[in-house]
């Protein structure tokens, strides 16, 4: 089993309300959610208007695909959400549990 993992910074920089914040972070969870399969949720930042902070994870049998998968979301918010501005982002692939046992 293979977990790949993605912390993604956002920055709103339009953006004046939490009500905003929460409005924008909901529809960008969704639709990765719905379009890549993904486990999302905002980990952090929860307070600052302007600041999303995101956690991305995917469970596969390859690293490879998992490297793929996580790509593809930075791609997606990079290239579709003209409202967000990508500060930062960090990847990790975990192999865990391949010991054969079932």
């Amino acid at each position: 089993m293979t977990v790949g993992l993605c912390r993604i910074w956002l920055r709103l920089p339009e953006n004046h309300s939490l009500k905003g914040k929460r409005q924008a972070v909901r529809s960008l969870v969704a639709r990765l959610q719905n379009r890549f399969n993904v486990s999302v949720a905002e980990v952090d930042d929860h307070d600052l208007w302007q600041m999303i902070s995101l956690g991305v994870s995917c469970v596969t049998n390859s690293e490879r695909h998992a490297h793929e998968v996580l790509t593809a979301v930075v791609d997606y918010i990079r290239s579709q959400r003209l409202d967000l501005e990508l500060v930062d982002f960090r990847t990790e692939v975990i192999r865990a549990l391949n010991d054969g046992r079932y």
